[in-house]
């Protein structure tokens, strides 16, 4: 067994794919009308053929205030990893991404949490 897909709620589906391809890069797999919304799935240009990742709309109001809930609180929805997390942190910043913690030690890994401006915060990690 082995995770192919995982989502996050998003609450503007554009926005979030703009954000996602655009600014940090991820490639877009699937983009599938489905009813009033979308089935947008992207992948990693580094595993094209890897874990998918859905933007998900948060019209439930469960969704809604499962995500309003979590970016209140400062937690992030889910953990992407990079090589070099300095380099990424200057490269997002330089394209406008909010910090809201800058790359930080936490014994053998490096963090950093930046807002997506659709309604999470997403965690970087260098391990």
């Amino acid at each position: 067994m082995k995770i192919i897909v995982t989502s996050i709620f998003v609450d503007d589906q554009e926005k979030a794919l703009n954000f996602y391809c655009d600014t940090l890069g991820f490639i877009k797999k699937h983009d599938v009308p489905a009813g009033e919304f979308r089935w947008i799935a992207l992948v990693s240009p580094e595993n094209e053929l890897g874990t998918e990742l859905i933007l998900e709309p948060n019209n439930h109001p469960a969704a809604k205030e499962y995500q309003q809930k979590l970016f209140a609180d400062g937690i992030p929805v889910t953990m992407f990893g990079v090589e070099d997390i300095q380099a990424e942190y200057e490269r997002l910043l330089d394209k406008g991404v909010k910090f809201t913690m800058k790359p930080t030690s936490m014994g053998n890994v490096t963090v950093a949490v930046f807002d997506d401006t659709c309604g999470n915060h997403i965690q970087i990690i260098q391990q």
